[in-house]
Parts: C-alpha cells; structure tokens; sequence
C-alpha cells in the first residue's frame, strides 16, 4: 500500500462498507470525522478490504496478497486500537472489521485513552447516534436485535410453574462463562465526556468466554473472577439498571448493566420510539391495584418509562400505576422498587424468540434487513464476489423473495441452510462461537 491515497474517497469507501454490515452505518460528515480521527487513510483503505465475517490472517494475506508478517503486524495494531476484532482459536488468529455498533464505539470507550480526543468523539458519536435520524433506525430496523432483556430472576414468582430457562438468566451465564472480564460502560463514559451522566459506576460492562478473551488480550477490559462478577451484577440491580444481554441462548458475548439516562438502545426506544430495539424478556411487569399506592416510586425508576402514575377519576386521592405493555421490557427493575407488593413480573402470553447462536443471530437481521448479499458476498476484493452479490442483490430486495421470506416454513428452512454455510465459512473457529 505504498501508493498515493485519496483519504476523501477512503473514508466514503470505508463508510460504504461499513454500511454493509448488518447494523449499518449511514452516510453523514459526522461518521466521516469519527472515521478520520480513528483511522489513518492507510488504516481506512486496509480496513474497508477485511471482512465482517472472522477470517484467519492466511487468508487475508493471500487475498489482498499482502505479507503474512507485515500483515499480522497492522491488523495486531489495528486490534489494539479497537479497529477489528482479533480471535485465536487453536493456535490460529482470524480478523475481522468491527462494525460501528457493538465495535468501534464501544472499544473507543470501554477504557481511558490518551492516543485520542474523546470528548470531541463523545461528541461526534451523541449527534451521529442519538440526534441524527438516520443512524438508531439502522441499527434497530427489524425484529432480530443485538440485544435482549434479562429479568431480574428475584421479581419472578416462586412457583412450581414458572419455568426461567438458564440463558435468561444473569448469573447463569455468569457462572458458566469460559472467562469474565469488566470493562467501563462505553455509553456511560461517553456521557461523562458530554458532561451528562448519571452518578452510577462506569465499571459495569461485562465480557464472556472468546469475547472476553479478546478484550482482555487487547487492553479494553480486566480479567475477573465469577464472584467479582457477581457483585457487579448485585451492585448494578440495586443501583436500579436493568441488564441487556447478547441475543443470543448459547457462548453469549456481553451483558450490560443499563440505565434509563445514557444507554444507548434505550435512548434509541425514548427518542426514536423504536419500542424494540432491546428485545423483551419472556417476562412482563403487571400492577396489583389491591396493594398499589401509587407512590410513583417504579415510574420514576423503569428505564424506558413503560410505568405512568394516574388517578381515579370518581377518587382523586386515588392513584396507581399503570403499564405501558408496548414499552415494557420485563426486566423487572420496577419490582424492586416497589416497597408495597404491588408489582408482579408475570410469563409473557408468547415467548419471545431468541437465537440459538451469533450465526442464527446475524443470518436473521440480514434477512429482516435486505442485507443477505452482503453477508454471503463479503469479500469485495474477489471479482466472483463483486458480480454474484449484484445479480443475488437484485433477487433479495425482489418483491417473489420478500414474500417467500414471509412464509415460516420457507423461512426457516432458508434461514437454517444459509446459518449452515455461514458456519462452513468461518470454518474451525465457528467451534468457539456456538
């Protein structure tokens, strides 16, 4: 790459790409500056060729017909500046490029840094995400979702019918998990730079089994033990945050501990009204008007205000809580503030759909999303890549598919073969991601 770059054209390009991903990422002079303080013009043209999909380094060496030293050697930096993503698996190292979200913002803040401004990126990253139109509805366009509610397990009932399967369980994953490891919340520390956050810890973010390898390898989180865990857990349900998950059931990768004030899924459900941008538990909050007193307490404290206090109308003096069911995400924060017994956390009528693994995850939203192209067709530096992702693109977005795709047993069967590929692809280390 020791040729003359056009950085201009390198950001739009690798903006581009980034737009691809499932999550995407709309174009606006905002990224573009993100993009420009994260990445040389060097780094944007290598980073706009590697995959979204993780790929051994043998691979992309011979793809872009780099040097496996000298590349290992950029991507290794790339890593460690929170670029791509670096797994290794067997004594092998497989990239990938990171997505705005859950990637590169998310590793610019998960620590301290001085190699960057992060008050101006805290900046560039609100107005990108949070006050422009067009980012959120990217993102969170779809039913599948990168994230899912956990109920806090001590608001459910204690009986011998109600069934809470261990992947929605906090502390199960906790427990279970190959490694832990704590980072600072990437939303909370953002709003601390805008001078916006709430008081609560910003060590709170949580990695599992091979993400928390990685993040820990990388310098972005500290290794911890369960018990460790457990008390961040514990301090993060008592400071009154709900917990999203990774919409995932099997090796899940992160839980968050939220709150109402600076995270970003639930700005996205508050600002943009889009209700599902965290997917809810199986789980739903319900009012005993018998005990209620309508003190206000859980409408204060739920984190995406589904709880509004009102009043009799033949008794003023008379007031309750009321729910808004399209908004509740059965979390069960609102249980433990209720000091009356007022509050039940109740089986939803449906259970709500989670996938089994990360590939059933992101071959879902692509298909929600009209992006299956691009997953399958990831390697634009390949001519056969460049001219089937035309042809099958046309296909996707045709109105014969999207009426198949609406179809469940067509669906599904679809959506299993091309998870199977998807895992065919990333080949051995597909063992460490399901």
């Amino acid at each position: 790459m020791g040729h003359i770059i056009n950085s201009d054209r390198e950001y739009s390009l690798l903006q581009q790409k980034l737009d691809c991903n499932v999550t995407g990422a709309p174009d606006s002079p905002l990224l573009i500056k993100i993009l420009k303080y994260l990445f040389s013009p060097e780094d944007a043209e290598l980073a706009r060729k590697i995959p979204f999909s993780p790929t051994s380094i043998d691979e992309i060496s011979e793809n872009l017909n780099i040097p496996t030293d000298r590349l290992n050697d950029k991507m290794t930096d790339m890593a460690h500046r929170g670029l791509v993503i670096d797994i290794e698996h067997e004594g092998l190292r497989y990239f990938a490029l990171l997505p705005v979200v859950i990637g590169f913002f998310e590793f610019t803040f998960m620590r301290t840094r001085n190699d960057l401004p992060l008050p101006e990126l805290a900046r560039l990253f609100h107005e990108y995400m949070e006050m422009e139109d067009k980012f959120a509805p990217s993102v969170f366009q779809g039913k599948t979702q990168l994230g899912r509610s956990l109920v806090h397990e001590e608001a459910l009932p204690e009986d011998s019918h109600t069934e809470i399967l261990d992947w929605e369980k906090a502390s199960h994953i906790i427990k279970t998990a190959s490694a832990v490891a704590v980072s600072l919340c990437a939303c909370r520390h953002t709003a601390r730079h805008l001078e916006r956050a709430c008081e609560r810890e910003l060590r709170t973010c949580l990695s599992f089994n091979y993400a928390a390898e990685t993040v820990i390898r990388n310098g972005f989180a500290e290794k911890i033990t369960t018990n460790e865990a457990m008390k961040i857990l514990e301090y993060s349900k008592q400071a009154g945050m709900c917990q999203t998950g990774d919409n995932v059931q099997k090796n899940v990768t992160f839980i968050c501990n939220c709150c109402g004030c600076c995270c970003g899924m639930i700005n996205a459900i508050k600002t943009f009204n889009i209700k599902n941008a965290i997917v809810t538990s199986n789980w739903i909050m319900e009012v005993d008007l018998t005990k209620c007193k309508g003190c206000g307490m859980c409408a204060k404290i739920c984190p995406v205000n589904a709880i509004e206090i009102k009043q009799q109308e033949q008794n003023n003096k008379h007031k309750f809580a009321v729910r808004d069911e399209s908004l509740c995400l059965g979390c069960g924060v609102c249980h433990s503030a209720c000091k009356f017994g007022g509050i039940t956390i109740k089986p939803r009528g449906a259970r709500v759909f989670t996938p089994e693994t990360i590939f059933d995850r992101i071959v879902s939203m692509a298909i929600e999303r009209g992006k299956l192209t691009n997953l399958i067709f990831d390697n634009p530096e390949k001519l056969s890549h460049r001219a089937l992702g035309k042809i099958i693109g046309a296909l996707e977005k045709s109105s014969p598919f999207k009426a198949s795709m609406a179809i469940k047993p067509l669906h599904s069967a679809f959506l299993k073969s091309i998870v199977k590929e998807a895992k065919k692809k990333c080949g051995k280390i597909s063992e460490l991601m399901e």
